[in-house]
């Protein structure tokens, strides 16, 4: 599971990150998050930015995942295309590693809405670290 530590994390409450599942030979993790009224601009949709995130912390995830917990991914470039508007509510996230090199990995991530609608996607260039502890 996710560690307490990072779910408990106060972007992740803020996001309402909770933990679904990971496939472990697709290299897939699926969480599932909760928009706030709060990311709503007043066009009525989550705003753009904020959905980046969303996608960002599925993506990430699912590199910690691949790597059994020891990397975190630090991106170089994400790009996202929105397709559908992101209302508050609950979300279905997606994602999964692409190809993972020593120096450079790929990650691709997808959001829906609990219809299962895909409202937007992502794609990631990122350098593999060591996962920080969050300790001092």
């Amino acid at each position: 599971m996710i560690s307490e530590q990072a779910l408990a994390a106060p972007h992740a409450e803020t996001m309402g990150v909770q933990f679904d599942r990971f496939d472990k030979e697709r290299e897939e993790i699926t969480l599932r998050f909760r928009a706030p009224e709060s990311f709503v601009t007043p066009r009525g949709s989550v705003q753009g930015g904020l959905v980046a995130g969303f996608l960002d912390e599925v993506m990430g995830w699912a590199h910690v995942w691949a790597t059994d917990q020891a990397e975190a991914p630090l991106n170089l470039e994400i790009s996202m295309s929105l397709l559908k508007p992101v209302m508050a509510g609950p979300l279905i996230g997606k994602g999964r590693v692409v190809r993972r090199g020593r120096k450079v990995i790929f990650l691709e991530g997808e959001l829906f809405d609990e219809a299962g609608k895909l409202l937007a996607r992502a794609t990631s260039t990122a350098i593999p670290t060591p996962r920080p502890t969050g300790e001092s």
